[in-house]
Order: C-alpha cells, then structure tokens, then sequence
C-alpha cells in the first residue's frame, strides 16, 4: 500500500525507475528504449484497501514515471462477515476508477494490465463489478491468484536487494491478505542464475537520497522462489476482527498472537529461522505498514516517498515504533500527519502483522520499500513476461 498518497491526486512528477531483472527465463525480449520506443505502460493495482496507478514510459535504461495516483477506497470493507462487495465501498472504488481511466487515456496509454487482489478474489458479486467497470469506463480488470501477486510484488521490488545476503524474505501487508516469499539470491547454494548486466538505472533506483545502493554496478538480481506463503489476514479484515478505534494491549497481544499461529507452520515446514540466525537472511518489507513507520521515525511533516523508500529500519526501531503506534488513541493517530483519518483504524492491525513478522524472523534489519505491484506489473509488461 502506498502510504501518505491517499488525497487522490497524482504526483505530477517524472521518477526514473530501474528495471530489475530477477528470474533466469527473464532474458529481454527487446532492448530497453528500443522496439518500445513510443509506448506507453499502466498499471492498476486495485486493492482489499487502495486503489493505485502507475503510468511510465521506456527510458534509455529502465523507464520513467510520468503519473501515479493512489486512493483509499476500502473496497474490502465487511467482507470478512459477507463475502459480498458492498455498494458503498463499489461506489467509492468507481469513482477512482473513473479517474484512473481518465489518466490512462489523456497519457496515452498504450499497454496496460489491471490486476484485483484479496478483495475480489473472496467477493461472490466480483463478476458483477467487474463487467460494470468495463461497460463503464473500459477497463478490464484482471484478478489474480496470490502466488503471481506475490512474483510482481518480488519484481517490483528486486532493485533493493542486497546481492551479498544469501536469501531474502519478502512481505506485503496488504488489505485482505499478506503475502510472505522467500527467495534465493545468485552466486549462492540456492540460486540458480549468475549475476548478468544490470542498467545504471536498476542501481539508481536502489539509493534513497544521502544513501548508496548495495546493488553493485553492472550486477542484475535473479531470485529464486524457494517459498511463498498467503496468509488470509491483512489489516482490513484483523481490524474488523479486533476493532480499529482505542486498541487494547490485549486486544493487540491478541493479534499478533494470531498472526503468530499462522506464521507457524510455514517457519516449520520451510525453517528459515536457521538461516536468519546464520546472518544468511535479509528482510524486505513493501507495504503502507512498514513505510508509515518509517515516516513517524523520521518525523515527517508529511510523507514523502524520497525520503521512505529503500530506508532501513533495525529491528529494535521495529519493535517499538509497533510498541509506540499500538499505545496511540484513535485521536492521536488520526492527528498524526504519517497516519491521518485514512488509516487510523488500520496502523494498529498492520503493526500487529508486522510485529508476528519480526518475532518468528528477527533479521537485524529490515528494508522498506515504496513500490511493489505496480512496478512489478510495469517490468513484466515491459519484457513481455
């Protein structure tokens, strides 16, 4: 999710974004700036929670961000007790829907893939909704199964990887659901490709302002999936379970406790927890949970992806900026400007999801990333995967 981009407008700004190539079948297809010169890629992300589009153009290495748009529009709100998409929450998804059309078509988009997660994967009505977003504004939504939410996730966000760190675990704290990965990297036992050529703008991409990416020049990443899990729990559905206003210290144990249980049998069955204590496991965490930490450590006026996306955080920072958000009221985070009324009923319960991350993994550190899905969607349609 993309935290502090929740007013509905685009940025307006152009980003130059890398491409990182991160599976060994994943040879281009065509040179990057050549043979898709002149294109123009979206992609829509729709969400248990946000609805988010990215619009970007080839560059001569890697492409170019020319509008994002980001809105919350709870479109997962009661399905945990229904199953059936509401017409309040439909009507405010439509509404964001028709703005994304909009950008797609003044931009030009020429190329575009419009994926549904969580949300419409459970809702009975989705079909429904899905002709009446494509009578209406020509859009074809796509939904798609957890396991190739997850492989876009992982592209969007392979430019941040640490090449010398064996293995990496990767998670999204989405709405309806969480997505956890575990991936080998090259040159190591597990992986399966040796670094290629990567673009000046895959290395770019990984460097925060003041900061070097550890992505060296000339080195492209290539992981392996060793192991993916879904866990039916995001902080939409834990908080309508658990409550979103004043949260309890027990009510919040409570959580994390829950989450802890279904994080277990996938530690058993994959036991990675020997490789975190080996130093052999790096954490990448993509999600409006793990980037909205980071703007309340840094104090931010108001959040600003510059200043977010590639940070690290240490898991003791982890452990009581979830320990500092758990003890807010409602109030005080509705009046935080990282948090705000969009998402104060929601922090809680990803803090919960993240806290049960660290505590059955605690890899000293944990990378933040803000981009995921829709740069993964952007890369793939780019290489023609």
């Amino acid at each position: 999710m993309d935290a502090g981009a929740e007013n509905g407008a685009g940025t307006g700004t152009e980003e130059r974004v890398g491409i990182g190539r991160i599976d060994a079948a994943a040879t281009l297809k065509q040179k990057p700036g050549r043979g898709i010169r002149g294109r123009v890629f979206g992609a829509l992300d729709l969400g248990t929670n946000n609805c988010r589009l990215l619009v970007a153009k080839p560059a001569r290495q890697g492409y170019r961000v020319v509008d994002s748009f980001s809105r919350v529009v709870r479109l997962g709100e009661g399905l945990s007790h229904s199953d059936v998409l509401s017409e309040a929450a439909m009507e405010r998804t439509l509404r964001a829907l028709k703005i994304c059309s909009s950008k797609m078509q003044r931009l030009g988009v020429t190329e575009a893939r419009c994926v549904a997660t969580a949300a419409c994967r459970r809702a009975v009505n989705y079909p429904a909704f899905r002709d009446r977003v494509e009578a209406e504004f020509g859009l074809k939504l796509e939904v798609i199964s957890s396991r190739e939410e997850t492989r876009l996730a992982v592209y969007g966000c392979a430019p941040l990887f640490d090449p010398d760190v064996e293995t990496a675990l990767v998670f999204d704290i989405g709405g309806g659901s969480t997505e956890v990965c575990w991936v080998a990297l090259p040159g190591h036992p597990n992986g399966h490709a040796r670094p290629g050529n990567a673009t000046d703008a895959q290395n770019a991409s990984a460097v925060r302002p003041g900061r070097r990416s550890p992505i060296r020049h000339g080195q492209a990443i290539h992981p392996k999936v060793l192991a993916w899990k879904s866990l039916p729990m995001g902080v939409t559905n834990l908080a309508e379970r658990y409550g979103g206003g004043d949260i309890s210290e027990t009510s919040y144990r409570k959580m994390v406790a829950d989450v802890l249980d279904s994080l277990d049998p996938f530690e058993r069955e994959n036991g990675i927890l020997g490789s975190v204590t080996g130093r052999k496991v790096q954490m990448l965490g993509t999600s409006g949970t793990v980037t909205t930490l980071v703007g309340i450590k840094k104090d931010l006026a108001r959040y600003d992806r510059r200043r977010v996306d590639g940070c690290y955080l240490s898991l003791d920072s982890v452990e009581g900026l979830n320990r500092r958000v758990a003890a807010m009221s409602y109030d005080e985070r509705v009046a935080h400007p990282c948090i705000g009324r969009h998402r104060a009923d929601l922090v809680v319960a990803g803090c919960a999801i993240l806290d049960a991350l660290c505590r059955t993994w605690p890899v000293d550190r944990l990378r933040v990333a803000d981009r995921g899905l829709r740069e993964g969607i952007i890369f793939t349609l780019m290489q023609g995967l």
